[in-house]
């Protein structure tokens, strides 16, 4: 998304050069030229003859960057799997095979698989990815933050995207109720006008949102700094569902209740079919919550929270939506309710914010 050059002219280029080339080579351009025109099943088949073509299997199963062939996690999978043989122990498939693990909830194997591909190449992105998902969905937020910080100074540190690793970091410290260290991190590494693209709304807007949440936060970042430089098009239009899923959580932010409803017109009316059937009712419940009617709002994201997963991104992203459904609950004064989800989290995983967040509905419930 955040590429700049005439991708068009590139493509058309490509494609007429093609002709000249190998069979696998013409394979892999007219995939590729397919699947930016909107049809990723020629992306599937190039991979079923050529799997090795490690271009093509990076085009299919999004890790940081957030398209892909496939929008079912299982479909990405299998084709993964299938991979197996053609790769063996090569360090870069094995980090991408770290993070299909850590998305199948198999922590020790992403860990395992994660430090071997980072023994072979200790500045493997996919890799470090995994490993950083497979620290926070076990709950360990020191030991994660420490590695990262000093992934990011050291092998990391010509990597693409840092600022997704940043992120990862600031979640880790926000997960241990440590606010300096994620007001520093904001401070230092995580300002929108340092970052590309949607980046700016997908790592620090939700990272500021989240924070806004914790009990006892204060002096939070003006979300106006991200939604500025993000620009209205992306809150209004955004490229992809995942995008939409933040310009939801940003709009509501703003208290924008408007653009809340533009937003989830617009989304009914498009041709993606997770625009029209995951974000029109997210951002419906959303606007609902923003006129005051929280109840209203909680009601329909628990309706809604099976199908958030077709949005893309990972478990530690989606999470913003189960956050939003909490913060609903408790301005609805249904206590109970949402400690029981807040007693989901902390079984999933150790979360001092978490305990904290619970801890407070007790005192707002006696209040």
């Amino acid at each position: 998304m955040s590429a700049r050059v005439d991708v068009p002219t590139r493509i058309q280029r490509a494609v007429t050069l093609a002709p000249r080339a190998t069979q696998r080579e013409r394979s892999h351009v007219n995939a590729i030229a397919d699947h930016i025109a909107g049809d990723s099943s020629s992306l599937i088949r190039h991979n079923e003859a050529y799997p090795r073509d490690a271009l093509i299997l990076n085009s299919i199963v999004p890790t940081i960057a957030f398209a892909g062939a496939v929008e079912v996690a299982e479909q990405a999978w299998g084709i993964v799997e299938r991979c197996i043989p053609a790769y063996g122990d090569d360090w870069w498939f094995t980090g991408l095979l770290a993070f299909i693990r850590q998305e199948q909830l198999r922590f020790d194997d992403a860990m395992s698989l994660s430090v071997a591909s980072l023994a072979q190449e200790p500045a493997a992105g996919h890799s470090a990815h995994a490993r950083a998902h497979a620290h926070y969905e076990t709950g360990d937020h020191a030991a994660g933050v420490a590695w990262m910080d000093e992934w990011v100074a050291g092998d990391g540190a010509r990597t693409e995207s840092l600022s997704h690793f940043n992120w990862h970091a600031a979640l880790h410290e926000l997960s241990l109720g440590n606010t300096d260290s994620v007001r520093r991190r904001y401070e230092t590494q995580l300002q929108p006008e340092r970052l590309l693209g949607c980046r700016g709304l997908v790592d620090t807007g939700s990272l500021l949102y989240r924070w806004a949440l914790t009990p006892g936060a204060s002096d939070v970042p003006d979300i106006h700094g991200v939604t500025d430089h993000a620009g209205r098009d992306m809150l209004e239009h955004p490229p992809s569902p995942f995008v939409a899923m933040h310009s939801a959580v940003m709009l509501l932010a703003l208290d924008d209740v408007p653009g809340l409803r533009g937003l989830a017109d617009w989304a009914a009316r498009h041709d993606h079919p997770a625009q029209r059937e995951v974000v029109a009712p997210l951002a419906s419940a959303l606007a609902l919550m923003g006129a005051g009617d929280p109840g209203a709002a909680a009601d329909r994201l628990a309706v809604l929270q099976p199908q958030i997963r077709r949005l893309g991104g990972s478990d530690a992203q989606r999470e913003i939506v189960e956050e939003t459904r909490i913060a609903a609950l408790l301005k609805a004064d249904r206590w109970d309710e949402a400690r029981v989800l807040l007693d989901a989290r902390l079984d999933r995983r150790h979360s001092p914010r978490d305990a904290r967040w619970r801890d407070s509905t007790f005192a707002a419930d006696r209040a």
